[in-house]
């Protein structure tokens, strides 16, 4: 099993600077960025083998499920990813933890499609595409966010991350016809002749204007009457 090495591009493209100093090897989000040009080889994403897990927050409990990969592929040049795009079904979104069919699944499922928050309608796919591929180093970290704890307080960015991060993965997620760059760290690997890459991370929904019960417009938080802005991702694509 080899991990991905980095290209000769990419080794030339330059990190930004957190505004407050520190370094930007941690999860960001960021305005977004120039698409990386793919190079080399291109294989086909697995949507067979390939899963995107999503689970939100509110004081009073979590909702968890996934959105079907579509499809997908990855661009490899020796042991180097050059580029990627994957696309994501917003319509054919999952929810886990509420019985298929009840009156709460129907609910919640009808709310998530409405403009509240994916306004799928309109927006029915979702997208991301690489814009940079970096080595993680032992120098790098990954700073965990401050939440408002109650008893469903968000995972933090350290416990969702993969536990031997190799690169960090930066690309441009599309979402509701808004375009954000995100950076996280993943595991990638290749052998037998597939790539995969493993991550878990935390967004800020409001960036993409899912902004219904925002948590920063809550008056009196004690009321519980608000839902986190973070939502936790988590995915394991592979291609081939």
């Amino acid at each position: 099993m080899n991990t991905f090495k980095l290209s000769g591009f990419l080794l030339a493209a330059a990190l930004l600077t957190f505004s407050c100093g520190q370094s930007s090897n941690t999860v960001e989000t960021t305005e977004a960025q120039e698409e990386a040009q793919a190079s080399g080889q291109t294989l086909q994403l697995d949507t067979n083998a390939s899963t995107v897990n999503w689970r939100g927050y509110k004081p009073t409990g979590q909702h968890h499920g996934l959105i079907p990969v579509t499809k997908g592929e990855i661009s490899v040049n020796g042991d180097a990813i050059t580029a990627g795009e994957f696309s994501f079904d917003i319509t054919s979104l999952e929810i886990h933890d509420l019985e298929e069919g009840s009156e709460n699944h129907g609910k919640l499922w009808n709310h998530l499609q409405s403009e509240d928050f994916f306004d799928a309608v309109n927006h029915p796919d979702a997208n991301f595409v690489i814009t940079e591929v970096t080595p993680y180093t032992s120098e790098d970290n990954i700073e965990n966010q401050e939440q408002f704890e109650t008893e469903n307080t968000p995972q933090s960015e350290s416990d969702l991350a993969p536990a031997a991060p190799t690169h960090w993965i930066s690309g441009n997620l599309s979402i509701r016809g808004t375009s954000k760059n995100i950076k996280f760290p993943a595991a990638v690997t290749s052998t037998n002749g597939m790539v995969s890459a493993k991550a878990g991370f935390n967004i800020n929904r409001t960036d993409w204007g899912l902004a219904y019960g925002d948590e920063a417009t809550a008056v009196d938080k004690a009321k519980d009457k608000f839902i986190y802005n973070t939502v936790s991702v988590n995915f394991d694509i592979k291609a081939n």
